[in-house]
């Protein structure tokens, strides 16, 4: 039997919900039990040890003991692989900053080494910031897909990653065609789609930089291939939304763009959403589709603010997502303290129960794959985290304070980041722990060397 316990405070959302607040599990001193890659037993920890086998493991030190608090692995449901190395460049708005920043960064892709070097970074700064899962968009070339899985398959980590199809507006180096994206797309399908844990998503990068005839194609490759996810920008700028009318006059507005070339349907993303009008919120609401909420993005380039009020009001499912190389930290926490201002700057508090739940449950609910992670149910893939909440003095002098665990989870969001993340576990193994040597790149020197060369309750 190859089991692995697990003892701490836990805490998740055991199902769906529209009232995380009053939906999760915490159980103060907890078991989690680990069996082949899976949780196979969630409880009380003074019942578990009741049991005299489980006791005798507790007593010849087979039981992990956890300090900080257990959570499910945290889902980024929009990120830009390639985009990691040019984080933090200056000045620029969504259109000029993909043309002075983005696009040259990218088109380094084209190298197989250089991609397989950022994709091993990539994935272990995932983990080193507490995210388990992404929904990835790698660049137009098909290696750039390659590296990414392979250095995810190393870990066993669930991934979703996907091609980007640009045939128009980037540089030529960039460019696809309607059919070589087709193609090209295919086959990375046949090669990678449910292979282990990885998920393909069919990925134009948005409808400016597509034709028609490559939506077209994109649309003929969701409805081949229904169970791959589909990824995607709708209206992040203003100006962006004004190139679509000049664009796409036939259609009444942006969505309206994707649901001409059947894109979409259940398992598409969406990024950003920030300028949509009352057909678009009506049409997403209906459609199965989620959206991905950027805040450190959305801030950082100046696009907008997200109407998270509309999204609750039509029922629209949505995640938290960090969005980069334009979001600011790869830290889903740090990206929930900056969703929680933008909601403010909106007369809305997002309550930090539910904050968590769309890095969590909300977003394996919006993506459809609840009954595999998100959550610390038994029989969901062992994905899932350890918190430190006094990994800083700020966040150590705050708590003293707390009172109640909504108090102490707000605290953590609002002042922490990846720090908070002392362990990170994927398929029940241990891929991150704070302050140890990871197992690859684990430095930006490296790198660069590299590319050279007992209180419970349910609610």
């Amino acid at each position: 039997m190859n089991q692995q316990i697990h003892r701490g405070s836990l805490l998740h959302f055991p199902k769906s919900t529209i009232d995380p607040a009053n939906n999760y599990q915490y159980i103060s001193d907890g078991v989690l039990v680990v069996e082949n890659g899976k949780i196979c037993h969630i409880g009380e920890a003074k019942a578990f040890f009741s049991d005299r086998t489980n006791q005798q493991r507790l007593e010849q030190g087979e039981v992990e003991l956890h300090k900080g608090l257990l959570l499910p692995g945290l889902i980024d449901s929009h990120v830009h692989f390639p985009q990691i190395e040019m984080i933090a460049s200056f000045g620029k708005q969504l259109l000029d900053w993909l043309n002075e920043y983005t696009f040259p960064t990218e088109m380094q892709f084209s190298n197989p080494h250089y991609a397989q070097a950022q994709a091993g970074f990539f994935v272990e700064q995932l983990f080193a910031h507490g995210t388990t899962t992404a929904s990835i968009f790698a660049t137009v070339h098909t290696q750039s897909v390659d590296a990414l899985f392979e250095a995810a398959q190393r870990y066993n980590a669930r991934m979703i990653c996907g091609k980007v199809l640009m045939d128009r507006f980037c540089p030529e180096a960039l460019q696809d065609s309607a059919e070589s994206g087709y193609r090209d797309s295919k086959t990375l399908i046949e090669r990678w789609h449910k292979q282990g844990r990885a998920m393909y998503a069919i990925t134009p990068r948005f409808a400016p930089t597509s034709t028609p005839e490559q939506l077209a194609k994109a649309g003929q490759l969701a409805n081949e291939h229904p169970d791959t996810f589909i990824q995607t920008h709708l209206s992040e700028n203003l100006g962006e939304v004004e190139w679509i009318k000049e664009l796409y006059p036939s259609c009444p507005d942006y969505l309206g763009v994707y649901e001409r070339y059947d894109l979409v349907r259940d398992r598409a993303l969406f990024g950003h959403a920030i300028h949509l009008n009352s057909r678009e919120y009506t049409a997403l609401s209906r459609s199965g589709a989620s959206v991905s909420f950027c805040p450190s993005s959305n801030l950082f380039l100046g696009s907008g603010l997200f109407d998270y009020g509309a999204m609750q009001d039509h029922n629209i499912p949505v995640s938290i997502a960090s969005d980069v190389g334009a979001g600011t930290s790869l830290s889903l926490f740090a990206n929930q303290a900056d969703a929680y201002k933008i909601c403010q700057l909106q007369s809305l508090s997002l309550n930090p129960f539910e904050s968590l739940y769309l890095c969590t449950q909300g977003a394996a609910t919006a993506m459809g794959l609840s009954d595999q992670i998100g959550n610390l149910n038994a029989g969901t893939e062992a994905d899932f985290i350890e918190l430190d909440l006094m990994a800083t003095p700020m966040l150590q002098q705050r708590l003293v304070r707390c009172k109640t665990l909504d108090e102490q989870l707000f605290a953590a969001i609002t002042l922490g980041d990846e720090r908070l993340i002392e362990k990170t576990y994927v398929n029940g193994q241990q891929v991150y722990q704070k302050g140890a040597t990871s197992c690859g790149h684990n430095s930006t020197s490296g790198l660069h060397s590299s590319l050279n060369g007992s209180m419970s309750s349910v609610r």
